[in-house]
């Protein structure tokens, strides 16, 4: 397995691909998998890069899934006619990835030697299991979460003297729900890089 860890180059769109992005975007900014699979093969990247593009895009111009009162009379002040029953219906969502007990096994051993893989580990990660790097991605992010989660549960549950030591030395602890454990090098030593 390669050891690097850096991060993607970064997604750079030509001119039409931006159009074809923000008319897509202007017409429905929370598009279904099937839409950011259909762009995908329309502009020419990967499904993965349109979702990343899409969240950025409705990052920075501070959309809500559900509009409260004031969100929207402020639409329809500044002549939006986008209507929003659009913005919460539902497109089809991507199948859930399910992982075989080896995938699973694979992924938990790396995940033992480095939390915050880069592309590279990833890509040979995904290689190796038969999955899509962003499917990789994603798992390395719902583990990191769950782990931190987990932490936080058993260090409130201390009484509060015991909570310094033991958060001390929360780095190398096991993760009693799945044996994993963090490297003694782990993410807090170190910028993330994915």
């Amino acid at each position: 397995m390669v050891g690097t860890n850096h991060r993607r180059s970064r997604t750079k769109f030509t001119e039409d691909q931006l159009k074809i992005l923000i008319n897509t975007f202007n017409q429905k900014p929370y598009p279904g998998y099937a839409t950011k699979q259909k762009l995908a093969l329309e502009i020419n990247t990967e499904e993965s890069r349109i979702q990343i593009w899409f969240q950025n895009r409705r990052a920075r111009f501070g959309f809500q899934k559900t509009p409260g009162p004031k969100t929207l009379e402020s639409s329809q002040s500044h002549g939006q006619d986008q209507p929003y029953m659009e913005l919460q219906s539902r497109e089809a969502r991507r199948c859930r990835t399910i992982y075989s007990t080896s995938q699973l096994r694979t992924l938990i051993e790396a995940f033992m030697k480095n939390p915050y893989p880069g592309i590279d580990c990833r890509e040979q990660l995904a290689k190796e299991i038969g999955v899509p790097e962003s499917r990789v991605q994603i798992w390395f992010q719902n583990r990191r979460s769950r782990f931190h989660l987990q932490r936080k549960r058993e260090v409130v549950s201390l009484e509060p003297e015991d909570q310094g030591k033991i958060s001390e030395g929360l780095q190398g602890a096991e993760d009693t729900q799945n044996g994993t454990n963090f490297p003694s090098n782990s993410h807090s030593s170190r910028a993330r890089t994915w």
